[in-house]
């Protein structure tokens, strides 16, 4: 709840408008680490603990990728600010053209970072029972999956705003839409996805998943950085 604090919905519907937006929400979601070790281990059960430390490890795996994409995106809009962001993508194009890659990194990040299908072996792993809510019921189960869904909005918002201009029409002849509305309309669009990469891809196991942590996305968003920084300087941009 806290993170959404920052996300702007128009030009002027920001509960905070703060400069470094982009290290503030990347702060507070790191914490959710904390809430899966901690309902593992207080479980008084082996399996839950083996689940929390298994989710944890991949939450913070995917964590690391997802804030390199973070500093690109600065580095392109030369601001943390998550408005700034927009307006960057408002006087040129939105980031999901030039950083198309990015985009299809930072979405098979967040789709890992909420433990949805394929990445949900945090929940369905055989060896692991059920994970690390395996001994919870009734209201505090539906506590973690309200959490876990409410983060599933979030990233979609974030990805609305990082690569899709946020409340930016899609074309100008459509300007009479609110931003309000070009925003949520984003964000249906890439919850809709979310539920199409569940129901097409089968799960992957859990080394397959971390090496594409490890040895994909981590070296390929530092070569993209790389890349960013010597066009940059050449162009003196």
């Amino acid at each position: 709840m806290l993170n959404w604090a920052i996300i702007p919905f128009s030009y002027n519907e920001v509960l905070s408008d703060l400069n470094y937006g982009l290290l503030y929400l990347y702060a507070l979601s790191s914490l959710a680490v904390y809430g899966i070790i901690l309902a593992g281990w207080v479980s008084q059960s082996k399996y839950p603990f083996l689940g929390a430390i298994r989710s944890a490890a991949q939450m913070i795996s995917y964590e690391v990728s997802i804030g390199l994409i973070f500093v690109i995106i600065a580095f392109c809009a030369h601001s943390l600010n998550v408005i700034d962001i927009v307006y960057a993508q408002e006087v040129g194009h939105w980031f999901i053209i030039p950083l198309f890659p990015i985009a299809g990194v930072f979405m098979i990040s967040i789709i890992a970072e909420t433990n949805r299908a394929p990445f949900d072996l945090p929940e369905a792993e055989a060896e692991i029972v059920a994970g690390y809510n395996l001994e919870y019921s009734s209201i505090v189960f539906a506590f973690f999956f309200l959490g876990e869904y409410g983060n599933i909005f979030l990233m979609s918002t974030l990805f609305a705003i990082l690569f899709l201009g946020g409340w930016l029409p899609m074309f100008s002849f459509l300007s009479f839409i609110s931003p309000v509305m070009w925003l949520e309309l984003k964000t249906v669009f890439i919850c809709f996805v979310f539920v199409l990469v569940r129901a097409t891809l089968p799960r992957y196991r859990y080394d397959q998943l971390m090496d594409i942590c490890w040895q994909l996305f981590l070296p390929f968003n530092l070569l993209y950085l790389l890349a960013l920084v010597i066009i940059f300087l050449v162009n003196n941009y």
